[in-house]
């Protein structure tokens, strides 16, 4: 296995820590993920680059849904009036 592939996984994984409870939490993003790396066939360069450039934006969206949340969650906290 590719070193690129094992740290998206991991760094994934870590990420997928955060991952909503209400969406089903860890266990169902780890489940998830497992399943999406066994189904993707890389067989060559390019399939892993494109395999690899789609992790990266998996792994930008999660940030920006953590941020997304954590705003919110500090929004309702201190009210619109701040």
């Amino acid at each position: 296995m590719d070193p690129r592939i094992r740290s998206l996984y991991r760094n994934l994984l870590f990420m997928g820590k955060e991952y909503p409870v209400s969406s089903g939490g860890y266990p169902k993003f780890r489940r998830q993920l497992k399943q999406a790396f066994q189904k993707s066939i890389v067989e060559s360069e390019e399939d892993l680059q494109n395999a690899l450039s789609r992790g990266d934006y998996i792994t930008k969206e999660l940030e920006a849904l953590y941020f997304l949340t954590r705003y919110r969650e500090m929004k309702r906290r201190y009210g619109e009036d701040s």
